[in-house]
């Protein structure tokens, strides 16, 4: 093996945590993004988020929007716009019935996590229904209740 393949931090993954405290993911797919080459090297330095990230259905094409991935520092005057609208590369059936799902309404296409899989760049994206406070106070309960457990059974071998 190369130097190269054991450095961790070249496999650089960008999770979003609020998505799984505020949807219940329903479907998941791993979409490709449409990236400038500085914004490349600032994803595998880890200077991106994606928590404010939602995906929207324009005219046949899925966007990223709200995903902020930092200007790279040793960049020039071809460097990228932090903020920009970012096109997801996703098979036509996806797109379809991602759009269906989103028409519906009640649902949300949120960015899950954002990885390398070899040298591409890929967004995992999910149709998503929000949660209800009770829900979210619910989860929070089994959590706590699950961690006591724990807690005492580590105690009782001892």
């Amino acid at each position: 093996m190369s130097a190269q393949a054991k450095n961790s931090k070249r496999h650089t993954e960008i999770r979003n945590a609020k998505a799984l405290r505020d949807y219940f993911v329903d479907e998941r797919f791993e979409a490709g993004i449409q990236l400038r080459g500085t914004e490349v090297k600032s994803i595998r330095a880890g200077k991106a988020q994606i928590s404010d990230g939602f995906g929207r259905v324009e005219k046949g094409e899925v966007w990223l929007h709200g995903a902020h991935i930092e200007q790279y520092a040793f960049g020039n005057i071809f460097n990228h716009d932090a903020k920009r609208v970012r096109k997801l590369l996703l098979h036509r059936r996806d797109i379809q019935k991602i759009q269906m799902a989103l028409d519906a309404g009640g649902r949300a296409l949120v960015p899950l996590r954002m990885y390398f899989k070899e040298a591409l760049v890929k967004v995992e994206v999910a149709l998503c229904t929000g949660k209800k406070l009770f829900d979210r106070r619910e989860d929070l309960k089994t959590r706590v209740a699950k961690r006591e457990i724990d807690r005492e059974l580590k105690n009782r071998r001892r």
